[in-house]
């Protein structure tokens, strides 16, 4: 009887391959389940609409309001997968987020590729399956906006240069490929959003530098031809939007999103030194028991050079993003890279019993947590249907924990890491299923089905629109309606019944309502209600969908 080999089955070109399928599989159900969600994504998806509707793919804008924050390239990959696979007049979610699956894919396959050449097969696998399965890559995989695409160049950048440095470390001459990569993903990260992936990589070149004491080897990156491919690369958009605008993309990019960040929390995304580290646990499952042996690994291994790397690779750019003053749960994705294969590295050698120890505690810490934030969900925001995914959330969870803290406390360490990543990805895609069950979240599609049902949606061309509401001014509404919906107040909402158009007036608006359109002489039929949560505002909504008065026939019956 033949035995499962797997450093065969993971050689050459299949190990990065099935890193990169197996992150597929993590990422599907968030990209498929998930309603639209508030508020980045929708407002990229919604970018990428005006994008296609209107043929100008340099200027972007939100509705008519500038959306000059980050550069271009996620509302281009967009923009493609859209075009290739639907109809922009759909309003289908899933399309806009083909481009987050596909970078975390690309991610999870640069580690696997990397770790391969630096430390074996086994361990170049293990390294992207960790990544790829990571509860916050597979999450930002379905998920329309620019994290997992960046965090794809960067690792794609940082894989590369693993390769070069190797070479050059063994006294060999790097190859051209390696280099071409290197200067696509620098690239490809500037286009996506801006210099966040060139610091992760200036940080780490630098710390490498400093401790080998030798900047000789960063002669053999290519800088001839690598500096004017990424200027061919972001140069043409860049002058194009400096046009376009009269310089007011840099001004609002740098000035109005780049400096607020680095200056104080902006926008409210504040948090303190030591943040990310006390997320990691959570952030980093099913893999989370393998952490304390990572950082093991990394401490006594640090004197070869792929360890070496791998420890600049992580420490530098998380630092940076633990002293930044404005922070959010993903900023430290393009570092989980190297934390990925020092916890594959880990694999390589027998973890000691302290490692084993805190790693099964810290992997059911993290278990509780998210069977925490399950329940709470189901009991808060939950309906019947919600109960079967979220019991299926909390067992596999609880499984994924419990068998890989037995198996690592019982020496058996690839067996604990691969019924851990089992678990976990079917853990998490049953998380995907149960916030989609959490209807009161998902407010502007419910919306949305109330207009279609009374025939009010401007999509079906029976009710003129476009569509007015009050206070529930989200993004995601946006992008199920259309870029003239109305974002309006009482009166607005009021005037719009005037002109024949649908209304939806929130239940703290309805006596302004009322009064406005009392004023105007009009009244509308009410066709729905909605009652749900905000997430984003924090507030509970109670929303009625106001049909029009009908308008008038002449004697012909003929609306006039």
């Amino acid at each position: 009887m033949k035995t499962f080999d797997l450093d065969r089955r993971i050689a050459g070109w299949r190990g990065p391959l099935f890193a990169a399928l197996l992150t597929l599989v993590a990422g599907l159900p968030g990209l498929l389940l998930l309603p639209p969600l508030d508020r980045d994504e929708s407002r990229f998806a919604q970018a990428t609409v005006q994008m296609l509707e209107s043929g100008d793919y340099v200027d972007i804008r939100f509705q008519d309001e500038p959306r000059w924050k980050k550069p271009v390239g996620i509302y281009w990959l967009q923009a493609v997968a859209v075009s290739l696979t639907s109809d922009v007049e759909d309003r289908e979610i899933a399309p806009y987020r083909i481009p987050s699956l596909l970078g975390a894919m690309l991610a999870a396959w640069a580690v696997a590729w990397a770790g391969s050449a630096m430390l074996g097969s086994r361990v170049g696998f293990f390294g992207g399956a960790i990544m790829g399965a990571t509860f916050l890559l597979s999450t930002e995989a379905g998920i329309a906006k620019t994290d997992a695409m960046l965090c794809g160049a960067t690792t794609l950048a940082m894989a590369a240069l693993a390769r070069i440095y190797m070479a050059a470390k063994a006294g060999e001459r790097p190859i051209r490929p390696h280099k071409l990569l290197f200067w696509i993903g620098v690239g490809l990260s500037i286009l996506i959003k801006g210099p966040i992936g060139l610091l992760v990589v200036a940080l780490a070149v630098i710390a490498l530098s400093i401790w080998d004491r030798d900047v000789k080897w960063l002669a053999r990156l290519g800088w001839g031809w690598g500096l004017p491919l990424v200027a061919l690369m972001v140069g043409p958009w860049a002058i194009a939007i400096t046009i376009a605008t009269d310089g007011g993309f840099w001004r609002e990019a740098i000035g109005g999103d780049l400096a607020p960040k680095i200056a104080g929390a902006h926008e409210s995304h504040s948090g303190f030194p030591g943040m990310y580290l006390l997320l990691a646990p959570l952030l980093f499952f099913p893999s989370t028991l393998l952490l304390p042996a990572a950082l093991s690994t990394g401490w006594s291994r640090r004197a070869e050079p792929a360890i070496r790397f791998l420890v600049c690779w992580l420490v530098p750019g998380w630092l940076m993003f633990e002293l930044a003053p404005t922070k959010l749960w993903h900023y430290t994705l393009p570092t989980f890279g190297g934390l990925a294969l020092l916890a594959a590295a880990a694999l390589a050698r027998p973890i000691g019993k302290v490692s084993r120890i805190t790693g099964a505690v810290l992997a059911m810490f993290a278990a509780v947590l998210i069977m925490g934030i399950t329940v709470y969900g189901l009991t808060v925001y939950g309906t019947s249907t919600a109960q079967t995914w979220a019991a299926l959330t909390v067992g596999t969870t609880l499984a994924a924990a419990a068998m890989g803290a037995f198996l690592l406390l019982n020496r058996a360490t690839v067996a604990a890491l691969v019924a851990s990543l089992a678990f976990g990805i079917v853990a998490h895609g049953a998380l995907a299923g149960t916030i989609r069950q959490l209807r009161p979240l998902a407010i502007a599609p419910q919306l949305e089905k109330t207009l279609e049902a009374a025939d009010l949606h401007p999509r079906q061309g029976r009710t003129p629109g476009p569509v007015a509401i009050t206070t529930f001014h989200e993004p995601s509404f946006v992008f199920l309606t259309g870029r003239d919906t109305e974002l309006t107040n009482a009166e607005g909402a009021a005037r719009a019944l005037a002109e024949g158009r649908p209304a939806i007036v929130e239940g703290r608006d309805a006596d302004a309502f009322r009064i406005a359109a009392g004023r105007l002489g009009v009244s509308g039929r009410a066709v729905g209600v909605v009652r749900g949560y905000n997430y984003s505002g924090g507030d509970e909504m109670n929303l009625t969908v106001y049909a029009p008065p009908p308008r008038p026939t002449n004697s012909a019956g003929e609306a006039q």
